[in-house]
């Protein structure tokens, strides 16, 4: 059974890859002292994820451009999957004028238990940081093949729809 989180006053929250394009393997992370949770994502959720929280702060903000984002540290090592997330959430806490980040662990093998949670608090400065940092990382990989959108080869010039 994988370990569950509910993490407050983070001083860290992040996004981020290991492996060359291609071949990434993206990660959230989130973490306080003497804690780092590192979960394992797809592109098209870390891509989805920027975009729903972009909008988010403009709910919540009047001026959302004036938010200071908060500096882009990367990942920190070592960076080890507590488990790899399936569905993602997002709340509002209004009291705390905080976005709350709730990943749901893929469904486990069946009979395994229920799957696991994290809950993040996060500062709209983290959040604004987060979006910078994810946009960018998704737009590191692999250029798009201009016939199909798809990611080229790992040499960037071959797709199978060019033929």
């Amino acid at each position: 059974m994988s370990p569950s989180f509910d993490l407050s006053n983070l001083e860290h929250f992040t996004v981020g890859t290991v492996g060359p394009p291609g071949q990434r393997v993206f990660f959230l992370q989130a973490g306080l002292t003497g804690t780092l949770v590192s979960l394992k994502l797809e592109k098209q959720q870390v891509a989805a994820l920027a975009e729903y929280l972009h909008g988010a702060l403009r709910e919540v903000s009047d001026n959302p451009d004036d938010i200071e984002p908060e500096p882009d540290i990367g990942l920190i090592d070592p960076v080890e999957a507590e488990w790899a997330v399936g569905d993602i959430g997002i709340g509002y806490d209004p009291e705390a004028g905080q976005m709350v980040i709730m990943a749901t662990e893929m469904p486990p093998q069946e009979g395994a238990g229920d799957p696991a949670t994290a809950r993040f608090h996060v500062s709209l400065g983290q959040v604004a940081g987060f979006v910078a940092r994810a946009r960018q990382v998704v737009a590191s990989g692999r250029p798009p093949c201009r016939f199909c959108g798809a990611p080229l080869n790992d040499d960037g010039a071959w797709c199978p729809c060019s033929n």
